[in-house]
């Protein structure tokens, strides 16, 4: 796992599928997703290496139930005690109630969602201890009042979390993001200057057009950073970047 800076308070985890963020608000911090399964003593590693405990981390907020968000949560709760956020919709995929419904793949994401298969690891994830519900419009206790903003689509209940106070969106899969060149390779620091980005409306979805009513919804919020489950945050004018991928 990569651990990039992409603000003072604001952390990239980079997995090999995927990646989870780490907020810092003073001695507090928030893990926003959790990686795939055997995430969880990574990231722990991780957060130490910044000088800081596993047990700093007060809450893991999940954008969706899919593998390579939810899979390293209960292992990492188990370590850290954090509570597990995610919403009432996908909670009890979560919680390993119950498999959560495959997504409806169009033609041309079937070999994409194959090479994703291939990389992820085999085996179930550790259900969390717990699971708390949360639903559209809550504001939780990091960023100044993080905002639940429900954006199904991608999965039934899929969130995005917005910071009004810090001008921040965190997407999860419902928009990702292709830098002009192509995807940075692992290791390599997301540019501190404006890059050119592709936004696109997220694949391997349940829904398509509710996902793109949601992407629209995103779109309206007039954020300056965006954080996406894949791809290189945008960090400069994300509401116009977003407006265009809503377009699409």
């Amino acid at each position: 796992m990569d651990v990039i800076e992409l603000l003072p308070r604001l952390h990239l985890l980079r997995f090999p599928v995927g990646q989870a963020y780490l907020w810092r608000d003073g001695e507090e911090l928030t893990l926003i997703d959790a990686g795939t399964i055997g995430a969880g003593p990574v990231i722990a590693e991780g957060i130490r290496a910044l000088g800081r405990a596993p047990e700093d981390v007060r809450r893991i907020v999940l954008t969706h139930f899919h593998e390579d968000h939810v899979g390293g949560a209960g292992e990492f709760a188990a370590l850290s005690g954090a509570e597990v956020l995610a919403h009432r919709l996908d909670a009890p995929f979560v919680r390993g109630e119950a498999p959560g419904p495959a997504p409806r793949l169009a033609e041309w994401e079937l070999p994409i969602r194959a090479e994703v298969a291939r990389q992820l690891p085999e085996g179930a994830p550790l259900p969390p201890p717990s699971v708390t519900e949360v639903t559209d419009g809550e504001v939780l206790g990091f960023g100044g009042g993080a905002q639940v903003v429900h954006v199904p689509g991608h999965t039934d209940g899929s969130i995005a979390l917005h910071l009004p106070a810090e001008g921040v969106l965190f997407t999860g899969d419902t928009v990702a993001a292709l830098p002009a060149e192509g995807v940075l390779p692992p290791g390599e620091p997301v540019p501190k200057d404006p890059v050119e980005h592709t936004l696109i409306p997220g694949v391997f979805n349940l829904d398509r057009p509710r996902l793109l009513d949601s992407v629209r919804r995103l779109a309206d919020l007039g954020v300056e950073v965006a954080c996406f489950g894949h791809g290189d945050p945008v960090l400069r004018g994300a509401a116009a970047e977003l407006r265009r991928a809503a377009a699409m």
